[in-house]
């Protein structure tokens, strides 16, 4: 029989008696085909059984078994694949040789060549395999692209499948693969529901997440700014004098200071001091809303506060006195929770803001 070789996109050359297969770096001397692989339609490709073994550990254990009684195909062994284009498999077994694939075959024949590949584990032909079927999904073929990765075990391609179908599920569920589904793989189409609720769920955890970071961030620019207009005074507010709750003692505020960086905020905080100073329903029994959310901002700032006696901020030793006193706001552990948070955000607004100083000075000096 005289030595054929796949269509390759490598260079031959007649040496001695047999061929030069050359590659990017590795150069085979190879003598007549030993090995013949049949497809589907009984196409014959002649193969070398050494690359073949070299590049698949399952057809190197296929070529350890004898395998008489395909001598009739004119070779001492005969392979056969199956189950997909002979176009593919040829692909295929070029791909064994020369480790080359063209895009128009991999738009082409990718799907089959995840499962060969899968099939006779060759890792390098499904990776490239994984990353071209993964480009290429759409809503019409995502469904039947993500039953055959399962099947070969290709992890990569299920995420992006199931990511697919959980951001276009209205149009994936109108196409024939969903459909089919459906009747078909009821377990598969559980799982996919699944997925969808578990993301849709860490979405709703991510964006709850979020906005109460947000919220422990403006608490702690708050605490910022009261201690800012309460020991340098403010700057949009007019000064004025803040009495107790008890109304024994009066704490004055206000004055010139440097600006506050968080304005907003401090020009709101700056109000509702100077409402809480002047409000007659303060002390009532329904009370005043805006009053009740100053008293707990200055709450929060007593909890915070590690100088009670030396602070200026109004209330700040009676709260911590009341906490000694009393054991019930002691122990409210959601308090307590909300306290620690605060405190955490505080400090990373601190290294934030250290972090953006250090980055302006180096920019200053270079």
């Amino acid at each position: 029989m005289e030595p054929v070789l796949v269509a390759m996109a490598v260079t031959a050359t007649s040496e001695d008696d047999g061929f030069s297969l050359i590659t990017d770096k590795v150069s085979y001397n190879l003598t007549a085909s030993d090995v013949t692989i049949v497809t589907s339609s009984n196409r014959r490709i002649p193969a070398h059984s050494g690359i073949l073994a070299s590049a698949s550990p399952v057809l190197m254990n296929i070529m350890k078994k004898t395998v008489r009684r395909y001598q009739r195909y004119g070779a001492s062994r005969a392979i056969k694949i199956l189950g997909v284009p002979c176009d593919a498999v040829s692909v295929f077994i070029r791909f064994l040789y020369s480790f080359s694939l063209t895009e128009d075959e991999l738009e082409k024949y990718g799907i089959h060549l995840l499962a060969l590949s899968h099939v006779y584990m060759v890792a390098n032909l499904k990776q490239r395999c994984s990353r071209g079927i993964v480009d290429g999904l759409t809503a019409e073929n995502v469904v039947d692209v993500l039953q055959l990765a399962r099947l070969c075990d290709a992890p990569d391609v299920c995420l992006k499948s199931m990511r697919l179908i959980q951001s276009q599920f209205k149009t994936v569920e109108q196409t024939e693969g969903w459909k089919f589904l459906q009747e078909h793989d009821p377990v598969l189409e559980l799982d996919i529901l699944q997925f969808i609720d578990d993301s849709e769920s860490r979405k709703k955890r991510r964006r709850r997440h979020k906005k109460e970071q947000n919220l422990y961030m403006q608490l702690s620019e708050a605490m910022e700014c009261i201690e800012h207009i309460c020991t340098q005074g403010c700057t949009l507010v007019g000064p004025t004098n803040i009495v107790d709750v008890n109304k024994s003692t009066t704490v004055p505020f206000g004055g010139k200071s440097k600006p506050c960086k968080a304005v907003s905020t401090c020009y709101g905080l700056q109000l509702s001091i100077r409402h809480f100073a002047v409000c007659k329903k303060r002390s009532n029994e329904n009370g005043c809303l805006r009053c009740k959310r100053m008293l707990q901002l200055l709450r929060l700032h007593s909890s915070i506060c590690d100088q009670p006696e030396s602070c200026r901020v109004p209330l700040c030793r009676q709260f911590k006195k009341r906490v000694e006193h009393d054991k019930r706001m002691g122990e409210d552990t959601k308090w307590k929770l909300l306290v620690r948070r605060v405190v955490s955000a505080k400090l990373c607004l601190h290294c934030v803001s250290r972090q953006r100083r250090t980055n302006v000075m180096e920019k200053q000096n270079d």
